[in-house]
């Protein structure tokens, strides 16, 4: 199930004159939000927009450990993607769907049967 940090405020680092001396929590931006390993892609994306990220930890199903990072550039990438590499995409990293997202934010979902759909017409026509 998806989840949220409680308290998501604009990500401001915090920038010390010696930087170089302190550690990594000097410069960090709590709270993380999160969103699990099964959930769908579109659920990240709305995540993100909601927290104001660019990027989610995502976390082992039953561990509930990280087990990865979805970025912007991960959903986005998309938009303007033709037809054919959206299927390129979707085979070689066995998608079923992906978001379809812009600058105004999450645009909608395509399947697999679309981009079919879509090569199958196309090669008719």
């Amino acid at each position: 199930m998806s989840q949220i940090a409680t308290g998501v405020k604009a990500r401001k680092p915090r920038i010390h004159s010696r930087a170089h001396a302190g550690t990594i929590a000097d410069i960090m931006w709590p709270p993380v939000t999160t969103v699990g390993q099964h959930d769908h892609v579109a659920a990240a994306a709305y995540l993100m927009k909601r927290a104001g990220t660019t990027a989610l930890l995502v976390l082992d199903a039953q561990t509930s450990q990280p087990a990865g990072i979805i970025t912007e550039a991960d959903i986005t990438r998309a938009t303007t993607t033709s037809i054919r590499d959206t299927a390129k995409i979707m085979t070689t990293r066995h998608f079923r769907h992906l978001p379809v997202a812009g600058e105004a934010g999450l645009l909608g979902v395509v399947d697999i049967i679309d981009v079919c759909r879509a090569l199958i017409g196309a090669d008719e026509g």
